[in-house]
């Protein structure tokens, strides 16, 4: 059933206003998810009410189109005028892309909605701020300078010492993010962010990368995971020839990954986290010791919540619109998750129209009792961009009990199959 255009027409109960719905690509779940908890759930976005999936225009109670979503502060107006006008009174307002989140936090407070406020987003998506106010709680953080000139970002260079890391203060992921181990790579860096208003030049923290996901009940995490990049994102971001694997972890608990679970847990304490998804990055040291790196009041994106389902035999997007509407969430099950999950993506060799798959079959026939799910683009398909999309050309997810079989089934499968494009 199509939404009604408009908000006029609504019934007492929970209302959500949702910010963007249909971007990025996994965005409708949530709306979805709300809608299967018992809200009635408003969707804001730029895209006709026509252009919207089926799955989600059947999610919404009413849809608001606006010109655009990127000027923030015109959609925030908008959606003002449209409740005056209707005189819808919503229970909540959401965002879960990342650049809406401090949108979202504005108008919680133009219309004295419960939730996080401005100044709380501004701690998970503004970069400095962030790191000001881990270090500021006694947390280990990589020196950082904020700049905002080409002259007082070499004076930071010049002072932390190579190698260093450019990335936007309110950039998302790794987008626009470089590792700089000399002068030549730093000037391609600032080259590369000269659009962005202000950057921070950091230390660069040698170790492995890990994830830390939450979902909290006013800051109180009720979920929690443990992922593994390999290779980190930085060095998958920069080499088009690798297949960048990202595998959950059984037990937060195991002593390898329980001082990122701590420090974890002591970011959101400082940073004053209310209800949602969390996602966060950390490095273990030669010591062992807990780095952070970054973290974001939203979900992981490259189909990350996906594959915590897969490593839970749960869902993770309904636990989310539970907790939002009604203050709880399903426990987490203790003593591990059953599985762990690898999910691994390909980028095709050559340009163009995907030609060829090499290795699959072999690959399947070998370990087809482990996939848990499988979306290489088809022959004839254009490739992507993998610059544009952590997904690349397509990818596999893999699960088994046994986390060190699990990641050398990944492992395989990035070396054995092929993408061709021409």
């Amino acid at each position: 059933m199509a939404p009604r255009v408009g908000w006029a027409d609504y019934w007492a109960g929970m209302d959500v206003i949702f910010l963007s719905p249909a971007w990025p690509l996994e965005m409708p779940a949530y709306p979805v998810a709300l809608r299967d908890a018992g809200a009635r759930v408003h969707g804001v976005g730029d895209s006709a009410p026509g252009a919207l999936p089926g799955h989600l225009r059947a999610a919404l109670s009413s849809y608001l189109q606006v010109p655009s979503l990127g000027d923030t502060q015109a959609v925030r107006a908008q959606v003002l005028d449209a409740m005056r006008r209707s005189g819808l009174k919503p229970d909540r307002v959401e965002a879960l892309w990342e650049p809406l989140t401090v949108l979202a936090a504005q108008l919680r407070e133009d219309l004295g909605i419960a939730g996080m406020s401005p100044d709380a987003v501004l701690g998970f998506r503004d970069k400095a701020v962030m790191r000001e106010r881990v270090g500021a709680a006694g947390l280990r953080v990589p020196q950082t300078l904020r700049v905002d000139s080409r002259s007082a970002a070499w004076t930071a260079a010049e002072a932390i010492g190579f190698p260093v890391v450019v990335k936007p203060v309110d950039g998302a992921g790794s987008a626009d993010t470089a590792r700089c181990d000399s002068a030549v790579q730093f000037e391609a860096a600032l080259q590369a962010t000269a659009g962005h208003r202000e950057i921070l030049v950091e230390e660069f923290i040698e170790g492995p990368e890990f994830t830390y996901e939450t979902l909290c009940v006013d800051g109180v995490p009720v979920y929690e995971s443990v992922c593994r990049y390999e290779p980190n994102t930085l060095v998958a971001r920069q080499n088009e020839w690798i297949s960048p694997i990202i595998q959950t972890l059984r037990d937060v608990e195991a002593p390898e990954v329980r001082p990122g679970v701590e420090l974890g847990r002591a970011v959101i304490r400082a940073l004053g986290m209310g209800t949602g998804i969390t996602h966060m990055e950390w490095f273990r040291d030669r010591s062992g010791n807990a780095i952070f790196g970054e973290i974001a009041a939203r979900p992981p994106g490259a189909k990350m919540v996906d594959l915590m389902n897969f490593s839970d035999d749960a869902d993770l997007y309904r636990r989310w619109a539970e907790a939002v509407c009604w203050g709880r969430a399903p426990p987490q099950e203790s003593g591990g998750r059953p599985w762990s999950a690898a999910i691994v993506f390909k980028r095709a060799e050559g340009e163009g129209t995907i030609r060829a798959i090499t290795g699959m079959d072999r690959y399947r026939a070998r370990f087809g009792a482990h996939i848990a799910c499988e979306d290489l683009l088809p022959v004839g398909a254009r490739r992507r961009n993998w610059k544009e999309t952590f997904l690349s050309d397509g990818h596999i997810v893999l699960r088994h009990p046994d986390e060190g079989e699990c990641g050398r089934m990944a492992r395989i499968f990035a070396d054995s199959v092929r993408l061709y494009a021409g």
